[in-house]
């Protein structure tokens, strides 16, 4: 694919986001415009390598056509590269911004080489097929007459749901929040992924394919203005649960009922929609302005907590991460094509050096105690270093210390999704709390209903979430019908 010695002339050249200092003034996207010339010799790159591990489940989990819309976009074709694109990836445009692009860890070329942009192309070939006029609805020629309800709108549950209503199916999609799209548009925050441009663009359109959105309304027993599970479940053929992996983890410390400590989603849903309802003007968020702020936890939610707080203004940033700062290139138990475990800069960390001079990351520390000022209000952590002996974390004598602290924001990732919408129906759980569903069937102990997603597998990535949300979809297709014609 490509260029046949394209791999060997040309460098990688990943694209580049918006000047630092510039992006840090506004919640608008961090991208660049996509330079065609730039994309055309990335896609040149790609090798005729036999074995394309980049769509093996290792690189990617929806088994994207790489290597096929590499050589259309290297050849400029377009708009053949944007049909090979959506064969297997419902939204590209939320994965080409957000996806931490395991395909990349396990392209070939990245064993001896820089592995292709693989990331930036895929958002290049939607972007322009968006601009272009060629992403338009595709409502089905004709409805089978069965009523499925999806409940919740990430990922998971939007990719379920354009492939049902592409089958003919008469698709509900329930949200509890007053806006579609979950994860996607409450966990992200702005500048990482576009809610107005991005995705509500893609909501309208599965709207316009005879979609329907139900917001504001949790699905529970009924009480407080719920929609009853059971009665939703006589009401429809099938539901599919893709409720998310929505329980943070907690840092049960003493200290912890102090005033300043919050989850990273308490956070950044808030900000969001305050940005969207009022350009924050109307202040309904948590504010790091002025303050001295500790994050909890690394990851993307870790980074977007950054990110978020350098724009409010903070006045002093620091990151704990628990773990030892991983190693520049794979270590020896770390071969490819697995994911590279490798020490990475993101847009918020390079915002914060940007700013204040320093990566805000420290490693190897163990929060012990949130202090008080006298009025309930935190003041500051107490931590310590740690050591990892015999598997397990230790404590370092003589590493104590005080960061000052106004707000705390916990980014510790997920334990598993709430019970509320389950609970009524029975469905039965797993050892970590999920919703129990063998992968590749998705069928709960409960006949009709169906569950993908973080709440069936636990907290994981936007694109093994469209991939649940498909795979599921076909399940459901085959219990309605005897059979499918769904990927």
């Amino acid at each position: 694919m490509g260029k046949p010695t394209g791999f060997m002339e040309f460098p990688r050249n990943a694209a580049s986001y918006r000047d630092t200092a510039t992006r840090l003034l506004d919640f608008h996207e961090i991208y660049t415009p996509h330079d065609d010339h730039r994309l055309k010799t990335q896609g040149a790159r790609c090798m005729d390598c036999g074995v394309p591990f980049c769509q093996s489940n290792d690189g990617c989990p929806i088994h994207n056509l790489i290597p096929e819309w590499n050589d259309l976009v290297y050849r400029g074709q377009w708009r053949e590269a944007l049909d090979r694109l959506h064969k297997t990836n419902n939204f590209p445009e939320f994965t080409g911004r957000v996806c931490p692009a395991p395909c990349e860890g396990s392209c070939v070329l990245g064993i001896t080489d820089p592995a292709v942009t693989i990331k930036n192309i895929e958002m290049a070939i939607i972007d322009r097929g968006f601009a272009e006029g060629w992403v338009v609805a595709e409502p089905p020629a004709e409805r089978t007459g069965r009523k499925v309800a999806v409940i919740g709108s990430g990922p998971a549950g939007l990719a379920a749901a354009q492939q049902l209503n592409r089958a003919g199916h008469t698709v509900t999609v329930y949200e509890r929040a007053d806006r579609v799209g979950g994860l996607l548009m409450y966990g992200i925050p702005n500048m990482k992924l576009a809610k107005v441009e991005v995705v509500d663009r893609r909501i309208r359109l599965m709207e316009a394919e005879g979609i329907r959105f139900v917001t504001g309304v949790a699905v529970a027993d009924g009480s407080n203005g719920s929609i009853d599970a059971k009665k939703l479940k006589a009401e429809n053929k099938a539901v599919l649960f893709a409720t998310g992996a929505t329980l943070p983890r907690d840092l049960p410390i003493p200290g912890r009922p102090l005033k300043g400590i919050h989850f990273a989603m308490e956070f950044l849903t808030a900000n969001t929609k305050s940005l969207l309802d009022s350009n924050l003007a109307y202040g309904q968020y948590i504010s790091a302005k002025g303050k001295d702020v500790i994050v909890i936890g690394g990851g993307d939610t870790g980074t977007d907590c950054i990110g978020t707080s350098l724009r409010h203004g903070c006045k002093s940033l620091v990151n704990f991460e628990l773990f030892p700062k991983p190693p520049e290139g794979r270590a020896g138990d770390n071969p490819w094509p697995t994911w590279p475990r490798i020490f990475r800069t993101d847009y918020g960390h390079q915002e914060a050096a940007q700013r204040d001079g320093h990566d805000p990351r420290v490693y190897s520390i163990s929060s012990l105690e949130f202090q008080d000022n006298g009025k309930g209000q935190l003041k500051g952590v107490k931590t310590t270093n740690v050591e990892m002996k015999n598997g397990r974390f230790e404590n370092v004598p003589g590493t104590e210390k005080v960061w000052p602290a106004d707000l705390v924001l916990l980014a510790m990732g997920f334990l598993g999704p709430e019970h509320a919408a389950s609970d009524p129906l029975g469905i039965a759980y797993d050892e970590r709390s999920n919703y129990k569903a063998d992968y590749g069937r998705y069928t709960t102990n409960i006949a009709g209903v169906f569950a993908a997603g973080d709440c069936r597998r636990g907290q994981s990535l936007v694109v093994r979430a469209i991939n649940e949300g498909r795979e599921a979809a076909r399940e459901v297709d085959r219990y309605l019908m005897g059979s499918t014609r769904l990927p």
